[in-house]
């Protein structure tokens, strides 16, 4: 288990969805000695299974808070994450990396993050942590370094206590560079259990995941680099 933060810590923001990346940045940042709340927002996905998980991960890691948000997009974007076309299935490596898929949320991690500003800056927090990462992932434009340094330039230039001197915000994506295998392997020495992560873009009624979306297969991968007995209960095995 993570070492319990102390009362003098300083405080962060993680964005929760109850994944491998976020689970295990928000292991990191109790690791690193912050107080860290959780911020997990159910924006309408179709796999609502992962706000389950998120839950039992703040759990686990005794995180200092973990704070719930409805924000239905459904009223105004289209995704596959939220219903508006089927999941891929079955997409080779090369396909994946080849285009933003259907799964990609318009602007969702600028929204997350926007949220994840809101609550640091109303808690004292300067910093945000969020499982971005640019080698296995599905190709999303709001995961890359660019979009996230931009975004903390504008986190300094819009909010009141960077404006008055009170802080300055930092946007941490400690798993940016890894690959998923990486990725695990630091999660386990940080003492994650990771049977409590959904990663299923489309997981059955009875909350197996499908072990053939995108998001399963890049989750299968990564196990198997890390060495890792992968805890996952997949309808296709």
């Amino acid at each position: 288990m993570v070492e319990p933060f102390s009362a003098s810590s300083p405080q962060a923001v993680v964005l929760l969805s109850g994944g491998i990346d976020s689970a295990t940045c928000a292991a990191l940042a109790v690791r690193r000695g912050f107080q860290v709340h959780g911020l997990t927002v159910d924006y309408g996905q179709t796999h609502r299974v992962e706000l389950e998980a998120a839950t039992r991960i703040a759990r686990h890691l005794e995180l200092a808070g973990h704070h719930f948000l409805k924000l239905d997009l459904r009223a105004i974007a289209r995704s596959a994450l939220l219903g508006s076309e089927p999941i891929p299935k079955d997409r080779p490596a090369e396909a994946r990396a080849g285009s933003i898929p259907p799964t990609y949320v318009p602007a969702r991690n600028t929204i997350l993050l926007s949220l994840a500003l809101s609550l640091a800056e109303s808690i004292g927090a300067s910093d945000i942590f969020l499982g971005a990462n640019v080698v296995d992932y599905s190709g999303y434009p709001d995961c890359r370094p660019e979009f996230l340094a931009a975004f903390e330039h504008l986190a300094n230039l819009g909010t009141r206590a960077a404006v008055e001197g009170k802080c300055r915000f930092r946007v941490h994506a400690p798993l940016l560079f890894l690959t998923k295998g990486e990725i695990i392997r630091l999660g386990v020495a940080c003492g994650l259990d990771y049977g409590l992560t959904v990663s299923c873009y489309d997981p059955t009624a009875d909350g197996l995941s499908c072990g053939r979306c995108d998001s399963c297969q890049i989750r299968k991968k990564g196990f198997a680099e890390a060495g890792v007995p992968d805890p996952t209960p997949y309808a296709d095995t």
